[in-house]
């Protein structure tokens, strides 16, 4: 039996070399592309936290102008319910009460007390 031979022109040659460029491994290209990514990253943070700013100021001032307005809804309630309050006791009376030692105007308070209390 003939022995097996090689082919003619031999085998061709086995790669036990690693396939990467022969310049070597540039870490500079790669902190340059993720210093890029993390500088884009931050712009749109502060663009948005500037913006998130502005439009918490412009909600203060909204309601800062808001103010005079609530306010005289308020007092006009407090009206109403005092002309009521003076028409429910003269109802009931006859005459007004003063409750005050001046004719001073004092603020009134309402505040919701509890139907029964437990000890």
């Amino acid at each position: 039996m003939p022995q097996d031979m090689p082919p003619v022109g031999g085998y061709e040659a086995v790669q036990y070399k690693r396939n990467i460029p022969a310049r070597g491994f540039r870490a500079g290209y790669y902190l340059a592309g993720a210093g890029t990514i993390m500088a884009y990253g931050w712009y749109h943070l502060i663009v948005g936290l500037r913006e998130r700013n502005e439009l918490a100021r412009e909600k203060m001032w909204g309601r800062i102008h808001l103010i005079p307005a609530l306010q005289a809804e308020e007092d006009r309630d407090l009206v109403r319910r005092h002309l009521a309050d003076q028409a429910r006791e003269k109802a009931l009376l006859g005459e007004n009460i003063k409750v005050y030692h001046s004719d001073r105007y004092v603020r009134p308070t309402f505040a919701a007390t509890p139907g029964s209390t437990t000890k």
